[in-house]
């Protein structure tokens, strides 16, 4: 309010009360004398003040209440205007921290492209640091790795020259994009404290990937796709943990391939697989659909303590090595038809086989 528009309010109150004195004053008064006229006067004069004073003091209220009011206001869009930049400014230093990304992640793919092996190794540690430092980022990082991996890939021959130190360079590479993989992959003791390092929910897709001395030891993923893999030296899955579906199939394991104590939580396909040396599935637990079909153990197989908990099929899988299932146990259906034992069924499938 202005202070013009104040005064025109002070000056109106202040004639109201003398108005209204000088009324009581005659008008309240008129017909008296003596004391009476003096008590009278004094008593109008009194209800003039009082009506001036009453009327100030109510402007006055007036008055601080709009100031309050005003500057309750005037703090209210301070602090949407503070909100606002807040705001704008997050926007600014997500957008600069996306192009940041950006920038990084173009780069190390770039790096990965290189024909020069210790290029290629910087890109993989520069999406590594990338993936462990921006959570949203891992499982693209993830794909990319897989990717890299999926390329087509000759393995060192015995001769020498360009072509065998390139091929050796790049085995190296590879060797370690899978250590990356499996050392994110670890969580630890305790799932609900896992390890700094590691990246929960991940999918892996190696599909007809070469893998190398390949291990997933004791670390957890959720799908994980190795159809048509060759697996060259051993393959470690003990202790591993799969919370989706697992996809083995038509894959070869050249050496050694360790599953003990894995768990299976979704379906598992092992059909067609190519088991070449000692097979390790010793206590280790399936829980969704499991199939063995048309997969061949060369090597000997260890099933000792296996828990089947739903429909399991081994049909038409040939076992050239001893093949053991002691203590192992079949929830769900189990289909052995048409398989082959070296020698002869095991006692303790017998049962279960129909002639």
């Amino acid at each position: 309010m202005s202070k013009k528009l104040i005064g025109r309010v002070a000056v109106a109150i202040a004639a109201a009360t003398l108005a209204l004195t000088v009324w009581l004053w005659w008008a309240g008064t008129a017909g008296l004398s003596g004391d009476k006229l003096v008590t009278a006067r004094l008593d109008a004069l009194r209800t003039g003040l009082s009506f001036g004073l009453g009327g100030g003091g109510l402007f006055a209220l007036y008055l601080a209440w709009r100031r309050q009011h005003s500057t309750e206001v005037g703090l209210r869009q301070k602090e949407r205007d503070q909100e606002d930049v807040a705001r704008a400014y997050e926007l600014q230093r997500e957008d600069s921290l996306a192009k940041r990304i950006t920038e990084l992640y173009t780069k190390a793919v770039e790096q990965l492209g290189s024909d020069k092996a210790p290029v290629r190794l910087g890109g993989l540690y520069a999406l590594e640091r990338l993936a462990q430092d921006h959570a949203e980022q891992r499982q693209t990082i993830v794909n990319v790795l897989c990717a890299y991996l999926r390329m087509p890939f000759t393995l060192p021959s015995a001769a020498e020259g360009t072509e065998h130190r390139e091929s050796v360079q790049e085995r190296e590479v590879r060797i370690t994009a899978q250590r990356i993989l499996s050392h994110h992959l670890v969580p630890g003791h305790n799932l609900d404290k896992p390890n700094a390092t590691f990246w929960s929910d991940i999918d892996l897709d190696l599909t007809r990937a070469i893998l190398i001395d390949f291990s997933l030891s004791r670390c957890r993923v959720r799908e994980a796709q190795f159809s048509g893999a060759t697996f060259t030296g051993g393959a470690e899955f003990t202790l591993t943990t799969f919370t989706g579906d697992a996809g083995f199939e038509d894959a070869t394991f050249t050496d050694y391939a360790g599953f003990g104590h894995a768990t299976f939580t979704g379906d598992v396909e092992f059909m067609k697989v190519a088991f070449t040396g000692f097979t390790d599935f010793g206590e280790a637990t399936f829980t969704g659909f499991t199939r063995f079909a048309l997969a061949s153990f060369t090597g000997n197989a260890e099933f000792e303590g296996a828990t089947f908990a739903a429909r399991t099929c081994f049909d038409e899988a040939a076992f050239t090595g001893e093949a053991r299932f002691s203590g192992v146990t079949f929830t769900g259906d189990a289909q052995f038809d048409e398989t082959k034992f070296r020698q002869g069924v095991p006692s303790e499938l017998a049962q279960l086989i129909t002639p």
